[in-house]
This record gives C-alpha cells, sequence and structure tokens, in this order.
C-alpha cells in the first residue's frame, strides 16, 4: 500500500506499507500471509475474483488488535498515517474527521477487494503530464487524485477519499476552454475580487450551456439535419470554435512567462509553502458534500497551474486552497491500453463508490 506524506507535506515522498505476501510453493501451491497489524505475518487468503479483480482475507484477525484495545489502535493508527499524536490537535472538529476516517478504515482490515487502476493516457496537446498527484483536503490530511484530461476538460478523480467525498468521485473538473486573468497581485489579495471574476466566468459557463443546449433542440426539430452537415454557426460548429479558442489559449499557455501568485486573504490554506508564482489559471468546479457524501454539489473555483509537477485549486464557497504535488513513483504495466478503457474504469469507479 502506497501511503501519502504526512499532512500537508505534498512534496515529500509517498511512504510504503506492505499488506500481504505469497509463498510460492512447489507444484503450483502457495500460502498467503497477512501483513497487517503489528504482531508479525500470520495466515490469509487470496481468492481470483475476475480479471483484473482478487480479493484478500485474514485468518487470524486477532493479530490486528492491541492489548491497550481499540484506544491504542487509535493512538498508534494516528502516529503512523498523521504523523502527530491526538494532543497535537487542538481543533474539536478536525479530531472528529480523524476518529470518523478511522473508525471507517478499519472496519475493512480483514477483507479487502483489489481492482486494477489505469494510469490515464497522455497526448502532446495536454497542459501537462496527466498523473497521481498528493493533495490537501483541509482537516481530511492528503489524498490521492488523479488528473486526466479529457479534450477541453480536465478532470481530478479521487482515488483515496474520505467521510464526505469517497474514493472515485470527480473531485475538480477544470474548464480549459475558459482560462481566467488573475489581477495584479495587490488586487488578488482581495478576496471579493477574485470571486467577482470567478463568477462572472460562471455565469458565461451557464449562458453557453443554455445555447448549446437550444441549438442541439433546434437541429433535432430541423428537417434537414439528418441529410445534411451543421451550419457553422450550429451546435457543433460554435462549440468547435469554443473548442479552437481553448486550445489555443491552452497552446500558448504551455510555457508562458509566469506570473505573480498569492492567496486571497481569508482563504485557508494547510500548506503555507505553496509556489508564489504560477503559469495559468482557469475556471473550474470542486465537489462538496455532507458526511456520507450527502447532499453532494459542484462549486465554482480557481485552478491554479504552478509548473509540471504541482497545481492548486482554490474552493469559493469554502474559502479554501489545496495544493497537489505530482507523485513520482514508477508504476510498471499501469498504463491504459487505450482511451476507452481508461474512460471505462473511470466510470467503474465512480459507480462503486456512489
Amino acid at each position: 500500500m502506497y501511503l501519502p506524506p504526512h499532512d500537508p507535506h505534498v512534496d515529500d515522498p509517498m511512504r510504503f506499507k506492505p499488506l500481504f505476501r505469497i509463498h510460492l510453493m512447489e507444484r503450483k501451491c502457495a500460502t498467503v500471509e497477512c501483513m497487517y497489524g503489528h504482531k508479525g505475518p500470520h495466515n490469509g487468503h487470496i481468492q481470483i475474483v475476475k480479471k483484473d479483480e482478487f480479493s484478500t482475507k485474514c485468518n487470524q484477525t486477532d493479530h490486528h488488535r492491541m492489548s491497550g484495545g481499540r484506544q491504542e489502535e487509535f493512538r498508534t493508527w494516528l502516529r503512523e498515517e498523521w504523523g502527530r499524536t491526538l494532543e497535537d490537535i487542538f481543533h474539536e472538529h478536525m479530531q472528529e474527521l480523524i476518529l470518523m476516517k478511522f473508525i471507517y478504515t478499519s472496519q475493512y482490515d480483514n477483507c479487502l477487494t483489489y481492482r486494477r487502476i489505469y494510469l490515464p493516457p497522455s497526448s502532446p496537446e495536454d497542459l501537462i503530464q496527466p498523473g497521481l498527484f498528493k493533495g490537501t483536503y483541509g482537516s481530511h490530511g492528503l489524498e490521492i487524485v488523479m488528473l486526466s484530461f479529457h479534450g477541453k476538460k480536465a478532470k481530478g478523480t479521487k482515488i483515496t477519499g474520505d467521510p464526505n467525498i469517497p474514493a472515485g468521485q470527480q473531485t475538480v473538473e477544470i474548464d480549459l476552454a475558459h482560462p481566467l486573468q488573475l489581477p495584479d497581485i495587490e488586487t488578488l489579495r482581495d478576496f471579493s475580487e477574485l470571486s467577482r471574476i470567478v463568477l462572472e466566468v460562471q455565469e458565461q459557463v451557464r449562458r453557453e450551456e443554455q445555447e448549446r443546449e437550444q441549438r442541439q433542440e433546434e437541429q433535432e426539430h430541423s428537417q434537414q439535419a439528418a441529410s445534411q452537415p451543421a451550419s457553422p454557426l450550429g451546435g457543433e460548429g460554435a462549440e468547435g470554435e469554443e473548442t479552437a479558442a481553448g486550445a489555443e489559449g491552452t497552446t500558448q499557455d504551455k510555457a508562458p512567462a509566469s506570473q505573480p501568485f498569492v492567496l486571497p486573504t481569508g482563504v485557508i490554506s494547510r500548506n503555507e509553502d505553496y509556489p508564489r508564482t504560477c503559469r495559468v489559471c482557469f475556471y473550474g468546479t470542486g465537489l462538496i458534500a455532507g458526511h456520507g457524501f450527502t447532499s453532494p454539489e459542484r462549486t465554482p473555483g480557481v485552478f491554479v497551474l504552478f509548473d509540471d509537477d504541482r497545481f492548486g485549486f482554490i474552493w469559493l464557497e469554502l474559502k479554501s486552497f489545496s495544493l497537489y504535488s505530482r507523485i513520482k513513483v514508477s508504476f510498471q504495466n499501469a498504463q491504459a491500453p487505450s482511451q476507452e478503457a481508461f474512460d471505462e474504469m473511470l466510470k467503474n469507479i465512480q459507480f462503486l463508490a456512489t
């Protein structure tokens, strides 16, 4: 199991923790050992469910328990997962979230199902190389997000989740057709000014979507739609123009001169060591929800590209900032065989989370 570094140090390397091991014996036999817990390897079982999926089960779950009971297990987990003790965490809400995460994860320590995850395919037109990133999520700590590109959209999909937004959900979506022009550094410190800029773009996006839907309805009712190509003024042509404009902006921003960047006053960041220059910004939306993924909604935000390995997202409604840093571990045989296979995988993991 690859674990993120301790919050909020997103640039630190991933941590490695073995979960099980297999001893290959003669005559195609094998023994399986569970590595979970602190009492050493013990008897386990592996079952191949179907292609690209298998399950592990511990046959001696007493090895996972500690003599001090759940309290000792929680304190040990806290030191390993967060690199701190409960006494170090003064915020009551953060204590509640951490305890909730411990309860969730400890429920599944004896039986786990594994499914293959493909790394996203890359294209020369991509803003940066897609891949896996470590990101700060407030009191939830660090989580793993997969950044992938889909035409004029970029998606950040959670690979690890939390009690609010589970793994598999699309945490951020970036609209590459709508770059944002940030104000000068002093004006940027004013949150209300950044909010005004973002909400204006949000309204523009809403109008464009309404116009596109209206054009599609008109085309469906047109008697010539089936026999004649769409007019340049029709939905496909207009969308193509918009895509071209977005692509042009993206291409120009592949290697632009960096501009000064600072978080607006009042925006909370777990990591104050964020870059003070950025390449380009885009309008985007972020997914927020209550505990148990209740009342999910997409809210406006700002995607900030710092360099080839780091980006950020300003959650406008939460007045919060997430910083993401690329995972540089080399995973073998993880590339998707095709874009279609990757898209299907994304649908499957989101379906499982829902």
